[in-house]
């Protein structure tokens, strides 16, 4: 029971680097700004942001299977 507690803290640690990293990354690669379009409530910049979080999440959790 103890091996999988620690096992699902890893990758939930690997899990927030990796979307921290890749937001990292879009922010560097793509000429927008993001989090000042999603203060100023641009709806189309949270959708773009949502589908990096999940589309980064589907990855990591066939990466763990």
């Amino acid at each position: 029971m103890g091996i999988e507690i620690l096992e699902t803290i890893i990758y939930g640690v690997i899990g927030l680097v990796a979307m921290m990293l890749s937001t990292f990354l879009i922010d560097l690669f793509v000429p927008y700004d993001f989090p000042k379009e999603i203060k100023e409530k641009n709806a189309a910049a949270g959708y773009i942001m949502a589908g990096i979080y999940i589309a980064i999440a589907i990855i990591i959790r066939t990466v763990i299977m």
